[in-house]
């Protein structure tokens, strides 16, 4: 089966794309880097011809308010109406757990314009929503950080591995659409100033957390429910600490 990864450059692209290869699948791998660019709609159409399956785990370049919300809203529409044109008969999105609950945030209004969009279309869909990369935090202390300074909400947040991610969008994928949302985090909970304090003491780096109970995340007020998912979310298998144990050995190595 021809399988089209959106952003499939990105680190959980990759993840995906090896997957669905070994499985024996025709995986094409699309971003402006290979000639495929959803915002300005060049080689789209061509990248879309025979595929069954389109999976967006694109991200924009910007996540500055109006520039991300955006981005989503382009893209969407771009991707959408060339899947329509191609005959595609499965959408599946990557999104985030808590973006209907962190509008104050033009990314994740932008998420959820995007989740509109998919909604709305004739194409069947289905959507993952996934809590924060647990392997990917550095994006998260760069938007915190001023100066040498990262300051963060004490919320709860409940982070998983990105091989987790990639393997759940795999099964979405090679599944029937659920036209519908599913939700997905790792097995542990933490606090988002601890567990990013703990990250970068992992990879070296010696920036200062602090805990700041009015920190915004990505212009968005948090609270102990925000980027917590539902109950009956599926639980990914994989632990942070393992994550940690492997990075400090390369470190070492």
């Amino acid at each position: 089966m021809r399988i089209v990864v959106i952003g499939g450059d990105r680190p959980v692209g990759r993840k995906l794309a090896d997957i669905l290869r070994r499985k024996g699948h025709d995986v094409l791998v699309a971003s402006p880097r290979s000639g495929v660019d959803t915002i300005t709609g060049e080689g789209l159409a061509k990248a879309l011809r025979g595929a069954r399956v389109v999976v967006d785990v694109a991200h924009p370049p910007s996540l500055e308010d109006l520039s991300a919300l955006n981005y989503f809203e382009r893209s969407g529409r771009n991707l959408l109406a060339a899947e329509v044109a191609a005959g595609v008969g499965h959408h599946v999105a990557l999104s985030a757990v808590g973006a209907d609950r962190l509008l104050e945030s033009g990314y994740f209004r932008g998420r959820m314009a995007q989740e509109k969009l998919i909604r709305a279309s004739k194409v069947p869909y289905s959507i993952l929503r996934s809590t924060q990369f647990a392997d990917f935090m550095c994006g998260i202390a760069h938007a915190a950080t001023k100066g040498r300074t990262v300051r963060l909400s004490s919320a709860a947040i409940q982070p998983i591995l990105s091989d987790d991610v990639a393997g759940a969008l795999a099964a979405l994928a090679l599944g029937a659409p659920v036209n519908g949302i599913v939700e997905i985090a790792g097995p542990d909970r933490f606090r988002l100033d601890e567990f990013v304090r703990r990250f970068l003491a992992v990879i070296g780096d010696a920036r200062r957390v602090m805990t700041d109970p009015s920190a915004r995340y990505f212009g968005a007020r948090l609270d102990d429910r925000s980027l917590l998912p539902a109950e009956g979310t599926h639980i990914g298998v994989s632990r942070f600490e393992d994550w940690a144990e492997r990075a400090a050995f390369r470190m070492s190595a």
